[in-house]
């Protein structure tokens, strides 16, 4: 069962939520301000039409930022690979009179929640150029990967055909390219719990011996007060038997 998550998060002026079908006018926006970012950095976001964008909307699968006025802001959406073995968050992309206030921080966060609450137990995975989306990916878990680690079915790679440089892609057979690949393994919050779990269980084994050790010491010395008393009665029946 898919968990439900708060339908947004409120900030000083602008909203982040799960995009609903009332959005859906606002896909030519978005994937206008996505051609015109591509443009500007070189590189490309993987090109979407709005067909697909309203698709997301509607399955629950993206997450939006509007500003008081209702207007986008800041987009992303979820994409599943291998049968949800792999998650990936796609398509960031923030209006640039709205950067630098933290935006693009909230919107992953929020895609981040999404992907964890209807997918707990998928690889959540990115490949991107931007330090600022590898620095936001950081602090959310993510770690630097090789591009063998990613998924392998070639729908997941052909996202990549309207960057300009998917040659440099292709050419090295998929192993390098100029973006760099990361990804957040669920295992590995398990194993930190269990690692935890594992150090408290010692420590309390530790406690519980010195504890032990402490008894033991006190019953030692109770028995050496006993047997001096004992030897003390002992010689002063003997001086008396004399007697």
């Amino acid at each position: 069962m898919k968990k439900i998550l708060n339908p947004e998060v409120l900030t000083n002026n602008y909203t982040v939520q799960v995009a609903t079908i009332e959005h859906l006018p606002l896909a030519e926006a978005i994937c206008f301000e996505m051609e015109e970012s591509a443009k500007a950095r070189g590189t490309g976001i993987a090109k979407r039409s709005p067909e697909y964008l309203r698709a997301k909307m509607q399955e629950g699968k993206a997450i939006i930022a509007l500003d008081d006025e209702g207007q986008f802001i800041g987009f992303c959406y979820v994409e599943t690979w291998e049968h949800g073995k792999f998650v990936a968050n796609s398509g960031l992309i923030v209006k640039p009179e709205w950067r630098k206030y933290g935006i693009a921080k909230a919107v992953k966060m929020r895609a981040f929640e999404l992907s964890r609450a209807n997918y707990p137990d998928a690889k959540i995975i990115g490949i991107t150029t931007s330090l600022a989306v590898m620095k936001i990916n950081s602090e959310l878990g993510y770690e630097p990967t090789t591009f063998s680690e990613l998924p392998v079915n070639d729908a997941f790679w052909n996202g990549c055909k309207s960057c300009v440089n998917y040659d440099v892609l292709t050419r090295t057979e998929r192993k390098h390219c100029l973006c760099t690949g990361m990804i957040f393994d669920p295992e590995w919050e398990k194993n930190k719990v269990k690692r935890e779990e594992e150090a408290l269980k010692e420590k309390e084994e530790e406690h519980e011996k010195w504890n032990f050790l402490k008894d033991v010491r006190v019953l030692e010395r109770l028995k050496s007060i006993k047997e001096k008393m004992f030897l003390r009665m002992q010689v002063r029946k003997a001086k008396q038997a004399v007697a």
